[in-house]
């Protein structure tokens, strides 16, 4: 099949994934929190970022990127996202595969239905870490110990998941964690024959980086014990407790405050603008709406990364011209993992480095240095 010809846009990837995968699953992807009002609102601030066009201006577009350290040839990876392997069995290996073979950041979750152990031999040099902070303080360095053991060299510290939010569209498809056959779930994978037997095959996901911790602390059954040992509210303490114990690169994710963006710096190698893909607070902000305000704040030199209802290479663009230096996406790769497995994920990113190239080129641009400033017209 000519996927280019059938998919073209990744939202064609996002409806052949919902017609895929049980409603449960499609669910957790796709949801935000509450009436899903900030997931709307990152799309409509992507909508009302215009790029102004140039002409007679015959370019070679270069889409390179190099970011703490570290060079890229798209300024692109894969965010991470909890329980991958929801969405279809061994989705993590699958998408950090992808991402290893084409060089670009693999970031895999605390939540993750694969351990960092898991995935040594798939991630190449692309892997990035993303840290749901225990409590316990042991638990929390023998976690990064295994990461880092695993060839993971950014760790992501996720800030802004103070308490788990109610995620009402996942409670009507009764997902609960752990994982309970409710004869909704039950019936929902039925309709899904493709998905369901390969989730027979695998096993039922489950969070494996912490299953080794089950018999630490109070008594609880296996993956609920494994979800008791997240329930911590990050502070800046913690911040510099990681930032003395994690020998790679840091990075603080869910920053939509300036304030916040400068004082993370002063520990982390990097800011990450981001709402959670609208799935912690209803009310927030959306990123490409924080980003100005965070860049004239923490000014040019900062790194910043960004997120937040990419569905295009412009939508790339647009987050790079108001002050993101990368950006990392979430459901739409995950989209591409869901519709077509590893082919799916691959294309997905083709489609993202077809659409930068050519509007760098009705913009007149060689280089995404280029694209913030005067160009820029946001309505």
């Amino acid at each position: 099949m000519d996927l280019d010809a059938a998919y073209p846009a990744l939202d064609d990837l996002a409806r052949r994934a919902r017609r895929r995968i049980p409603r449960f699953a499609w669910e957790y992807l796709d949801s935000g929190t509450g009436d899903d009002g900030a997931v709307r609102r990152s799309r409509a601030a992507l909508d009302r970022i215009v790029l102004t066009p140039r002409i007679l201006a015959a370019v070679e577009p270069d889409l390179s990127v190099r970011m703490m350290g570290r060079d890229y040839p798209l300024p692109v990876g894969a965010a991470p996202v909890g329980m991958t392997g929801l969405i279809w069995p061994h989705g993590e290996r699958v998408v950090a595969g992808v991402c290893a073979d084409l060089g670009l950041p693999y970031g895999l979750s605390t939540a993750a239905a694969a351990a960092p152990e898991d995935l040594a031999d798939a991630i190449g040099t692309q892997g990035w870490f993303q840290l749901y902070p225990p409590g316990d303080a042991g638990i929390r360095n023998d976690l990064l110990a295994r990461a880092e053991a695993a060839g993971f060299h950014t760790l992501i510290l996720t800030a802004d998941v103070p308490a788990a939010s109610r995620r009402e569209r996942l409670r009507r498809a009764r997902l609960t964690n752990p994982m309970r056959m409710h004869p909704r779930v039950v019936a929902q994978a039925a309709v899904r024959p493709t998905w369901a037997l390969a989730t027979l095959r695998a096993g039922i996901p489950r969070l494996r980086a912490l299953e080794k911790y089950a018999d630490v602390g109070i008594s609880r059954p296996g993956t609920e014990h494994a979800g008791y040992l997240l329930r911590t509210a990050p502070d800046w303490a913690l911040l510099e407790e990681l930032r003395a114990v994690w020998p790679g690169t840091l990075v603080v994710k869910g920053v939509l405050d300036p304030a916040d963006a400068v004082r993370a710096l002063d520990l982390a190698d990097a800011v990450w603008v981001s709402a959670h893909g609208g799935r912690q607070f209803s009310a927030a902000p959306a990123p490409a709406d924080a980003l100005p305000a965070i860049r004239a704040a923490v000014g040019p030199e900062a790194t910043l990364i960004a997120d937040g209802a990419v569905a295009s290479g412009t939508d790339v663009l647009r987050l790079l011209a108001t002050g993101a230096d990368f950006v990392m996406v979430g459901r739409a790769l995950h989209h591409g993992l869901a519709a077509f497995g590893a082919r799916g994920v691959a294309h997905a990113v083709h489609i993202l480095r077809a659409g930068m190239e050519t509007d760098m080129r009705q913009l007149g641009l060689s280089r995404l240095a280029e694209l913030p400033g005067a160009l820029v017209r946001s309505h």
